[in-house]
């Protein structure tokens, strides 16, 4: 006992020096943890699965904000990689066309088409960003992806107008199918007095990908 102003206090008393320091701007528990430790196959597991929740999306079209909220360039980019390997077709072997132009004309047509779509939504006030707008357009080509690898087992066999018509069927029902799904992903985005001037450009840009995917026959 240690005496102090006249009186006594215990001095194997222990005196707790641990507890909770909270931190201004730190991330709370309930907060997503950082992903920067995380294994790259880890990492490529959780991209993968959010491009395939994308697709199902596009499949099944429906009001949803997943799109927009959480975009990529991921998906688009396979897809059109995938339209312009596939439109490219078997002309790679022909010396006097490496097929190279036709891989750069898609490419072209896809995100140039993209991005002018996208800067005709914001200059008719629409409420979405670039990259959320290129990210739908390019998700929403996967009925015509779709369509084109319909069209390319069809060319396996020979061909008459009965399958020309089958192809034709096939890519209208593409080209309905990546049309819808874009309106309904970006147009809320849109005054609504200026959607119809919005779904012009739209459809404009999936009628030339299905007009390239019905004329090619090789």
């Amino acid at each position: 006992m240690a005496a102090s102003d006249g009186g006594f206090v215990p001095t194997n008393v222990s005196i707790d020096v641990e507890g909770d320091i909270t931190v201004p701007g730190a991330p709370e528990e309930d907060e997503e943890p950082s992903t920067l430790d995380e294994p790259v196959t880890e990492t490529l597991r959780r991209d993968l699965k959010a491009v395939g929740q994308k697709f199902f999306h596009v499949l099944i079209p429906r009001r949803s904000k997943a799109l927009l909220r959480d975009w990529d360039l991921w998906g688009p980019l396979i897809l059109c990689v995938y339209l312009a390997m596939m439109l490219q077709g078997h002309k790679v072997a022909d010396s006097n066309n490496d097929g190279g132009p036709q891989f750069a004309e898609v490419f072209v047509v896809v995100w140039v088409g993209a991005f002018v779509i996208t800067i005709n939504s914001k200059l008719l006030g629409g409420q979405i960003s670039f990259f959320q707008s290129v990210c739908v357009l390019g998700y929403c080509i996967l009925p015509l992806d779709i369509s084109l690898t319909v069209c390319r087992l069809i060319l396996l066999a020979k061909q008459n107008l009965a399958l020309f018509i089958a192809r034709f069927v096939v890519v209208l029902g593409g080209f309905a199918w990546a049309t819808v799904a874009s309106i309904v992903f970006l147009g809320d985005s849109q005054p609504s007095h200026r959607k119809a001037l919005a779904v012009y450009p739209i459809f404009l840009f999936n009628f030339v990908i299905s007009w390239m995917i019905i004329s090619n026959s090789g």
